[in-house]
């Protein structure tokens, strides 16, 4: 299946790094990451779906109650985007912020840039 680049931003932040369940989370990588997928963020380079799969396991795990909430919507220019986003407990303020940068492929994300913000 084929997403716009919009929902792949979307489908990333919400099914993938904001998914506590493993199944779940698996199933909208196989879903929306090509099998060559690549996710780059500031402390390593995840190359393949179990890679991400692992990684972003192991990142909701540090904070299984965060949620990920887009300040802004995504924006789309040629075969890129990016979302805007924070995170944090609900009801509190929120932790940290970053922006998603995407590559798509056929629909399907091929490359996932993370870039962490300045709270606002």
């Amino acid at each position: 299946m084929s997403y716009s680049i919009s929902t792949l931003l979307t489908r990333n932040l919400h099914d993938v790094f904001g998914e506590n369940d493993p199944a779940r989370r698996r199933a909208a990588i196989d879903e929306i990451f090509t099998e060559d997928g690549v996710f780059y963020e500031p402390r390593g380079v995840y190359r393949g779906r179990d890679e991400i799969d692992r990684v972003a396991g192991e990142i909701k795990a540090t904070h299984p109650d965060f949620r990920y909430q887009p300040i802004a919507e995504p924006e789309e220019l040629g075969d890129g985007g990016r979302i805007q986003w924070v995170s944090g407990r609900p009801g509190e303020a929120p932790a940290y912020a970053g922006t998603d940068f995407i590559i798509a492929r056929d629909g399907r994300i091929a490359a996932l840039y993370l870039f962490f913000d300045k709270l606002r």
